[in-house]
């Protein structure tokens, strides 16, 4: 399961009964004890995402109700971007067409088209006003080859 979790993760993830949608991109991400509760919708990115679906904090009533688990599933919308090193929590829903910033902890559910950053997570602005500054920003380097794309960041950024 170890090979398979470095050689391919979305595989992996549907192995240990996650729903995955198609065109999904996971890096090092991992899951809590209930991974088929979790579902992710088509062009999900993650890296090293946590995806929490238990509460632990049950550990201190556990002697006197041994028998409780509080456990959510979690479910993510399509065209998701999750930055890296994100926890969601459980019972979160979250839309799609979202950006999660890195290092964010989504304790709550997040709408449709938002761009959400912080601990707790906080839509701080919509995916629309997001595009409108960045596309003033961006350069076109994708398909390059990484030889080309070394020679034009290292030229561009002498400016």
């Amino acid at each position: 399961m170890r090979f398979l979790k470095s050689s391919n993760e979305v595989k992996w993830a549907r192995k240990l009964g996650v729903s995955v949608g198609e065109n999904c991109r996971l890096l090092n991400v991992s899951f809590s004890t209930e991974p088929y509760l979790i579902k992710l919708g088509d062009h999900v990115s993650a890296t090293q995402t946590r995806f929490e679906t238990h509460d632990g904090g049950m550990w201190i009533f556990r002697h006197k109700h041994p028998e409780w688990d509080k456990i959510s599933g979690i479910t993510v919308g399509d065209n998701v971007y999750i930055g890296y090193d994100c926890i969601i929590m459980p019972g979160v829903a979250i839309g799609n067409n979202v950006i999660i910033g890195a290092r964010s902890v989504v304790t709550k559910d997040l709408p449709d088209n938002v761009v959400a950053v912080g601990v707790p997570a906080k839509v701080i602005k919509s995916t629309n006003e997001y595009y409108k500054k960045i596309k003033k920003e961006v350069i076109y380097t994708k398909e390059m080859s990484p030889k080309d794309k070394k020679e034009y960041l290292v030229n561009y950024y002498k400016k």
